[in-house]
């Protein structure tokens, strides 16, 4: 959302700033009409064309800046939550995964599994109903063994399913 806006904003200023050379360009013609006395051949004819062509240009290349970030701009996901909601793992692997573990390690993992793959910390904390610190040396385990990730987010961390 936030390409496609930037892109819209870009495509105005571009705009406006044809409108600038428009009318810069209208006021130098009458300037040289009434100043140059050598006609055509005068050389602040070819000044103004050539300023008026890169300008133009310029123009045209912001645009097509504008146009790619509304069509083809790539948008960042900046919530954690966001990243990894269509975080899942095999049937196969959980099976795996879960033979090795003790039943509060389970616990932990189902709840990360059952919020869609990720976590906040803090909410981990109220759902198993664990204090902190038996879940910050549960989540130590998990992540040695590659199976969850954290991420700093604030005063907290979030909690990510690896797959």
């Amino acid at each position: 959302m936030r390409n496609r806006i930037v892109g819209i904003l870009i495509i105005f200023v571009s705009l406006l700033m044809g409108f600038i050379i428009f009318s810069f360009n209208r006021a130098m013609t009458e300037i040289v009409n009434t100043s140059c006395e050598h006609g055509s051949s005068c050389p602040m004819w070819g000044t103004i064309d050539f300023q008026t062509n890169v300008s133009i240009a310029i123009m045209s290349f912001v645009i097509l800046i504008g146009i790619y970030l509304i069509f083809f701009g790539k948008e960042e996901r900046t919530d954690a939550k966001e990243e990894m909601k269509d975080a899942s793992i095999s049937k196969e692997a959980y099976e795996e995964i879960m033979r090795t573990m003790n039943n509060e390690e389970k616990i932990v993992l189902e709840s990360i599994i059952n919020s869609n793959g990720t976590i906040f910390q803090s909410e981990l904390t109220d759902k198993t109903n664990f204090n902190k610190v038996k879940v910050t040396r549960i989540l130590d385990k998990l992540e040695g063994r590659g199976i969850i990730e954290r991420r700093r987010r604030g005063m907290t961390n979030v909690i990510i399913l690896k797959h």
